[in-house]
C-alpha cells in the first residue's frame, strides 16, 4: 500500500518544484522567495483638442480660412523671391499659422517698444477703407536687410524683440517695409484685386485703438529663415470687418461669373467696348510698280489705278476690310459713303436695294 503524504510533505514538494530543484523527499527543502518587481504601466496618451470658446464663436468658416491661407502662401513665395533679389539675402519665408483670434491676443504679443506698420487697403473701385491691417516685423530681419541694403555683406544681425530703432533706422525701416506691402497685392491677385499702401508706422502698439479688443481678427504668422542662421517672424493682423468686406466681394464676383455663363453678354460686351477707338482706312486701289518706276517717280506723275472713276473702294477697320463705299464730298471735305459689307452675298445686296427703294 502506497504511503500517504502528510500536508507538510506536500507543501515542501510544491516549494521544491517551484524552486526548480528535486531530490529525496527526506532532503531538506530550502525556501526560495520570488520577488515581484513592479512593472511601470505607461499611461495612455491623451488626445489634444483645441479649446472652443462658446461665448465667442468663430466668425469665419474653414473654407474662408483656407482661402486666406492660400493667399498668404502665395504672398510668402512672392516675398521670398523679391527679398532675395532686391536685398541679395538668402531667406526662406513660409506660412507658419493662420488663425482666427481676438484682437487683444495680437496686441498682448507685442512689446511697448515694437514698431507696427499700418496698411491702408483700397478696393477695386478705388475706395479706401477706414480700417487698416497691421504688420509687425522682428528687428533682426529689418536690421539684416538694412545691412544688406547699405552694403554690409552677408552679415546676419541678431537683436532682441524689444530693440528700439534710431531715427535713421526708422526711415530705412519704412523703405524696407514698402517692399513687403507691395507684394501683398500679388498675393491676393488669385482671388481679388486689392491695393495696399503704407499708412504710417506706430512706435507704441498700445495706441492702436482702431479695432475693438474683443473683435475677431485673423492673425497670420510668417516664419523667415535668414541664411539658415536666424529665424525671424512677420505677424500680420487683418480685422474682421476688413475680412468680411473682402469675402463679400469675392462671393459677389463668383455669382457674377456664374451668371455670365448663362446669359447673353452681347449688350454688356458692346457697352464696354462702345467707346474704343479704332482706325478706319479707305483704300482706293492696289497697284504693283517696278522698283525702277518707283525710283523715277516725280511730282506731277500720274499712276494708273486700273479702276473706273466711280468704282467702289474698300474701308478697313484696323487691318480687316469690313465695308465697300464710294468717294464723295461732305461739307467741302472728302468723304466716303458706305454701300455694303465686304463678303456680303448678292441676295443680301438685292434685299438691301429693295429696302432702300421702298424707303425712298
Amino acid at each position: 500500500m502506497a504511503d500517504v503524504l502528510s500536508q507538510d510533505q506536500i507543501d515542501a514538494l510544491l516549494k521544491s518544484m517551484a524552486g526548480g530543484g528535486g531530490g529525496d523527499d527526506s532532503a531538506p527543502v530550502e525556501e526560495t522567495k520570488i520577488e515581484e518587481k513592479p512593472v511601470a504601466v505607461k499611461p495612455a496618451e491623451e488626445k489634444k483638442y483645441n479649446k472652443y470658446d462658446f461665448y465667442s464663436p468663430r466668425k469665419f468658416t474653414k473654407e474662408r480660412m483656407k482661402m486666406l491661407t492660400s493667399s498668404f502662401e502665395n504672398y510668402a513665395r512672392i516675398l521670398t523671391s523679391q527679398v532675395n533679389g532686391i536685398f541679395r539675402a538668402m531667406t526662406d519665408i513660409t506660412v507658419l499659422d493662420v488663425q482666427e483670434k481676438r484682437y487683444y491676443e495680437y496686441v498682448n504679443s507685442l512689446h511697448e517698444s515694437d514698431d507696427v506698420t499700418l496698411i491702408d487697403v483700397a478696393t477695386p473701385d478705388g475706395v479706401k477703407n477706414n480700417i487698416a491691417m497691421y504688420m509687425y516685423v522682428t528687428p533682426g530681419l529689418i536690421l539684416t536687410l538694412i545691412s544688406h541694403m547699405l552694403g554690409g555683406g552677408d552679415r546676419v544681425v541678431h537683436e532682441d524683440s524689444d530693440y528700439r530703432y534710431s531715427d535713421v533706422e526708422r526711415a530705412l525701416y519704412r523703405r524696407v517695409v514698402k517692399y513687403f506691402i507691395q507684394a501683398l497685392k500679388d498675393g491676393f491677385s488669385n482671388y481679388i484685386n486689392l491695393d495696399f499702401q503704407l499708412a504710417r508706422v506706430e512706435s507704441n502698439p498700445s495706441m492702436l485703438q482702431d479695432v475693438g479688443l474683443d473683435e475677431a481678427v485673423a492673425i497670420i504668422h510668417l516664419n523667415v529663415d535668414v541664411a539658415g542662421l536666424a529665424v525671424e517672424k512677420i505677424r500680420i493682423c487683418m480685422p474682421g470687418t476688413l475680412l468680411e468686406l473682402i469675402f463679400y466681394m469675392i462671393d459677389s464676383r463668383k455669382h457674377i461669373a456664374k451668371g455670365f455663363a448663362y446669359q447673353d453678354n452681347k449688350d454688356i460686351i458692346l457697352e464696354n467696348i462702345r467707346y474704343s477707338q479704332l482706325p478706319v482706312t479707305a483704300e482706293l486701289a492696289k497697284v504693283q510698280l517696278n522698283l525702277n518706276d518707283i525710283y523715277r517717280l516725280q511730282v506731277g506723275d500720274i499712276i494708273d489705278l486700273n479702276k473706273p472713276e466711280n468704282s467702289s473702294i474698300s474701308l478697313y477697320v484696323g487691318r480687316q476690310a469690313w465695308f465697300t463705299g464710294r468717294m464723295g464730298v461732305s461739307k467741302k471735305n472728302l468723304a466716303v459713303q458706305i454701300e455694303g459689307m465686304v463678303g456680303q452675298s448678292s441676295e443680301d445686296e438685292e434685299v438691301e436695294e429693295l429696302l432702300q427703294a421702298s424707303a425712298e
